[in-house]
């Protein structure tokens, strides 16, 4: 099926790992134009500019930190300068962190709100003049948004903040035709050494509907509907991508 990508013009944050990274890639070998944001210099941003060279001339690789205003300007302005304009921007930063309530400082607090939340609309206030007509804006929450887990309540704020943010600037924003949208994914498999242990591993996965933990790969195809025009009459809605949990 063609998912109508090709030539997109897309920004990436978090797009050197995890999700951001196979984002940034298949939409790459769709025949999109991608800028790929990351925070730090490291062997995974140089891996990451090397696989999408090989995909074409046109892909770039930018660092900033998008809980700066400051970056996040100078981020817009080098997919101004790269492309003119975007059709795409998949808001893929966060962190996560826990501390049951009565030990949560408020560093601790400013910083899961400052990359998940903030950063989220940093990135699209500064990069709207540059949407085009029909444009997509996609958040990465998580479904626990929804649920709340304990020794969380910063993170699953935050992520829920996202769901509201996604409803209130569809409504905004429809009329000149931008869309915005929410993955929300469960609990991910990352891989040995990655993520909760065997035993809670297990004991997840038996909790979603269809027996397993995600991967990454699960959630791209979200991602890849949301950036597609197959998503053209779609905004303002949450899609979790949790197996059924």
């Amino acid at each position: 099926m063609d998912l109508a990508i090709s030539g997109k013009r897309v920004l990436v944050t978090g797009g050197t790992r995890g999700l951001g990274r196979a984002s940034a890639l298949a939409l790459a070998r769709g025949g999109a134009k991608v800028v790929a944001c990351h925070g730090r210099a490291g062997a995974e941003a140089d891996d990451l500019a090397r696989e999408l060279k090989e995909l074409g001339d046109h892909h770039h690789v930018v660092r900033a930190d998008v809980t700066s205003e400051d970056d996040v300007n100078r981020l817009a302005g080098a997919c101004a300068d790269a492309y003119g304009g975007l059709d795409v921007v998949i808001n893929n930063v966060g962190v996560a962190g826990e501390a049951p309530v009565g030990e949560l400082t408020g560093e601790e607090w400013d910083r899961v709100m400052d990359a998940n939340l903030t950063a989220s609309f940093l990135v699209t206030q500064a990069t709207l003049p540059l949407l085009s007509e029909g444009g997509s804006v996609i958040y990465v929450g998580a479904s626990a948004a929804l649920r709340g887990r304990p020794a969380t309540a910063h993170y699953t704020a935050s992520k829920a903040a996202l769901i509201g943010l996604t409803r209130s600037l569809a409504k905004e924003l429809g009329p000149r035709g931008i869309r915005l949208n929410t993955v929300a994914p469960g609990v991910i498999d990352k891989g040995e050494g990655l993520g909760p242990p065997p035993p809670l591993r297990e004991r997840l996965a038996g909790m979603t509907a269809l027996g397993r933990l995600g991967t990454t790969d699960d959630v791209v195809g979200a991602v890849l509907f949301f950036a597609s025009d197959l998503s053209r009459y779609v905004t303002g809605t949450t899609l979790n991508v949790d197996g059924g949990i």
